[in-house]
């Protein structure tokens, strides 16, 4: 009978024990007020964009595959198999900007939302496969002409402008977004292919020169090659947490060791959580202890205020530099 009662006591103690639990537990997760606006998913972006880019980018692509190799034109040929590589790197996209939208987790704790950086990354390095063979193969072209039928290149071509100008239009109005631009990076690609095919089907049926379809195949690749350089640039700076362009860390540093009450800066790191939102860590070396909720405070609301920084995580230390362990970062940020 005692042994029972005990039992009973265990369980109603267990009972109590785990709501508290649970709510230990959704605090330590959750961000506390003044910590961050920022909350470790994506930006909400809807995917109905990138669904409806999928579905008129696959379908021309195959139109313009048909049509290209009926016609004999490279111009056709290039931007149906650039249609058919955006329209994985738009599945791609398409399935990041899904996971992005995942809170942060135990596993995650800074969110998913880079996965949409990657997305970007590894589009990029697909764009730029289709243009070394663009360039290749233009070359190859040129060094030994082929008949191009001009009239079916131009009205295939045509359709494919109309095409790219739709999707370009509703991807467009989400360019804010890292993985949305360069998904629109991919169709404003297909679209200046398409209007090279249009060109060279037209000069093609004028002239007969079909030595224009790999010139303005290749001229296409040119400009295409700009721009996925500079998301490239982008997303590759932000997987390697490099500070982000438009903030210098020295004039960030500077400016938390002008705090009143802050006698130094040290370990001080800014980095990009993702495109737009950046973060800040640093050591600071604080007078006396009790200053340091007003320090937070106004560090906090300098960072927001002169650079746009909300995510910061400043470590307090209140030890006195002694001269031969004072660091470089110490006496520069002074």
């Amino acid at each position: 009978m005692g042994g029972a009662g005990q039992q009973q006591r265990r369980n109603r103690a267990g009972s109590q024990a785990e709501p508290a639990g649970r709510e230990a537990e959704a605090h330590y997760r959750e961000h506390r007020r003044g910590d961050s606006t920022y909350d470790h998913r994506s930006e909400r972006t809807s995917s109905r964009p990138l669904i409806i880019a999928v579905a008129l980018t696959g379908s021309y692509a195959l139109v313009e595959l048909v049509g290209g190799l009926w016609a004999g034109s490279l111009a056709l040929l290039a931007d149906s198999g650039h249609l058919l590589t955006d329209t994985a790197a738009l599945v791609f996209s398409l399935a990041a900007n899904r996971i992005a939208q995942q809170p942060a987790s135990d596993r995650h704790s800074y969110g998913l939302a880079r996965a949409e950086v990657i997305a970007a990354f590894v589009n990029s390095l697909a764009l730029l496969a289709v243009v070394a063979w663009l360039l290749i193969e233009g070359i190859e072209r040129i060094r030994q002409p082929i008949r191009v039928n001009g009239a079916a290149v131009a009205a295939i071509a045509a359709v494919g402008l109309t095409v790219n100008l739709a999707v370009a239009a509703v991807l467009a109005r989400h360019r804010e977004n890292l993985n949305m631009r360069a998904a629109l990076l991919h169709v404003l690609g297909d679209l200046l292919g398409s209007v090279a095919a249009l060109v060279a089907g037209a000069v093609i049926i004028i002239t007969g020169y079909t030595v224009v379809d790999p010139l303005l195949s290749m001229l296409v690749s040119g400009l295409i090659l700009r721009s996925v350089l500079g998301v490239l640039k982008e997303s590759t700076m932000v997987l390697l947490d490099s500070v982000p362009a438009g903030v210098d860390l020295r004039e960030v540093g500077q400016a938390l060791a002008r705090i009143d009450g802050v006698r130094s800066i040290h370990d001080l790191h800014v980095w990009s959580m993702v495109p737009g939102r950046t973060a800040v860590s640093a050591h600071v070396l604080a007078d006396r202890m009790e200053l340091w909720p007003r320090i937070l405070h106004d560090a906090r609301s300098m960072l927001a205020r002169d650079f746009g920084i909300d995510h910061v995580t400043l470590q307090l230390e209140c030890l006195p530099p002694r001269g031969a362990d004072e660091t470089i970062a110490l006496r520069e940020l002074r």
